[in-house]
């Protein structure tokens, strides 16, 4: 049955636009990959010994299903031609190799979805790869996706927020690696031999973000009585309007890593640091598109003021209550925003309702970002451990620590003999706990928070394989 339906797909019958998930081969392949991924170590490779481990005859089949429903499909995505033959190979030296841990160098290597941004430009990728936030183990992927790059953001891009390793993209289909939290593609999650001296392309998935984003928010909202601008209320029930506020803020942030007054050990640069320092990073990041999509605001741009919402929702509403409370520096960064916006007046919870001065809200959270790249400025004059030090200051202004810290104790109440990595060992797990309105919050928003595990943009979601 197989060989009929890959066969059927090399038909000249097959229109050249045909989507790639409309394909017969499309469902082969899907189900090839979702019978080896079980097969796999968290390497990647497949013990024979193992319990349940098939015959390396059955798993040499369904590695061979896969090339040819590739090879199959290539014909409808000639952009993606080099990387494809690239890929085949890779998957047939895998299989000849007795299938150790995979090395898919060859084919990443081939890979450009960057150089190419047409929007709406399909892209066929299998990879063994762990999925960020999703399954963190190197197993056999396959994702059909579509660029999103309107002519708008292409020439923000262009002339403004230079950014050309950035991809906005979009869900087709998928295997169960992303029938999960994960709305990224990176190249760093999948295995090769050594990683290339650089990265060409990053991408992340605006509509699974959106989609998330306007589930949560709409249960938020009407959980805390929030009364929303009319725009506003209406931005958070339209998919194709959120999306195009996600892909703004994500180009924005996306590049902000590198750009600034930075220390000399950004975010960007692995290393072990306490994980309010990732928060304040990853804060800075959305901070700065916020500001910035103040200034297109002024001048005209539609998008601008629903990438400023979904900035202040998505932080406030989802991100502190999302995920397990170790080292979520993500979180964080949500309860460091409301609490500056509620002890500024911004944000009031009265009468068990939600309030927000709207018309202060752009001021006030740009006041937060400029204290961040203070931090940030003066931090080129500072000691490593001098520079957490100020970074822990500047959130337990806003945020209680937890009474048992030793970092809340100061330098005395830590050896200062040993080097500053070992003294993230005394960092508790969850340094800045909820607060008492975010763990009430925390409970009523769980099963919906829950719900957005898959989610794609119609807004439906699908149970993990």
């Amino acid at each position: 049955m197989t060989e009929i339906l890959v066969q059927a797909a090399t038909e000249d019958r097959v229109p050249p636009a045909t989507r790639v998930v409309e394909h017969p081969a499309w469902p082969v392949l899907k189900d090839a990959v979702e019978r080896i991924r079980p097969w796999q170590s968290k390497d990647g490779s497949i013990d024979f010994d193992a319990d349940g481990a098939p015959a390396r005859a059955t798993a040499e089949a369904a590695v061979r299903q896969v090339t040819e429903a590739v090879e199959a499909l290539s014909g409808l995505l000639p952009h993606d031609a080099a990387y494809h033959r690239a890929l085949v190979a890779d998957l047939r030296k895998w299989a000849d190799g007795g299938f150790a841990v995979p090395d898919f160098l060859d084919s990443l290597l081939a890979f450009h979805p960057a150089a190419d941004r047409r929007d709406g430009l399909q892209h066929l990728v299998v990879f063994p790869m762990y999925t960020q936030n999703g399954n963190p183990d190197r197993n056999l992927e396959a994702v059909v996706l579509r660029m999103v790059w309107p002519d708008w953001l292409a020439e923000l891009e262009r002339t403004r927020y230079d950014n050309p390793l950035f991809c906005g993209i979009s869900f087709e289909d998928f295997t169960s690696g992303y029938d999960t939290n994960s709305a990224v593609l990176f190249p760093e999650t999948i295995a090769v031999r050594e990683a290339p001296e650089r990265f060409t392309w990053g991408g992340i998935f605006c509509d699974r973000e959106a989609a998330r984003f306007r589930r949560v928010t709409a249960a938020a909202v009407d959980l805390l009585g929030l009364e929303l601008p009319e725009d506003i209320a209406a931005m958070v029930h339209d998919q194709k309007r959120s999306e195009e506020a996600f892909v703004l803020w994500d180009m924005v942030h996306d590049r902000t890593h590198s750009h600034g007054d930075l220390p000399f050990d950004p975010f960007m640069i692995k290393q072990r640091q306490p994980f309010w320092m990732y928060g304040l990073e990853e804060l800075r990041c959305d901070l700065t598109a916020f500001k910035e999509a103040v200034k297109l605001a002024d001048e005209g741009v539609p998008q601008a003021r629903d990438v400023q919402y979904a900035v202040l929702f998505d932080r406030m509403f989802r991100f502190p209550v999302t995920g397990e409370r170790t080292r979520n520096y993500d979180g964080l960064g949500g309860q460091l925003l409301f609490a500056y916006l509620h002890q500024h007046d911004v944000v009031r919870w009265t009468d068990n309702k939600l309030s927000i001065d709207w018309q202060r809200a752009p001021q006030i959270t740009n006041q937060l970002c400029a204290e961040i790249e203070k931090l940030y400025r003066d931090g080129i004059d500072r000691p490593k451990l001098v520079h957490w030090f100020a970074g822990y200051e500047l959130v337990s202004t806003y945020l209680a620590p937890h009474p048992g810290s030793k970092w809340a104790k100061g330098p005395d109440a830590l050896d200062l003999t040993l080097p500053p990595r070992k003294l993230v060992d005394d960092v508790l797990p969850d340094e800045f706990p909820l607060s008492m309105f975010y763990e009430a919050l925390s409970k009523k928003l769980k099963n919906v928070i829950a719900s957005t595990r898959g989610i794609t943009a119609d807004g439906t979601e699908r149970a993990a394989a």
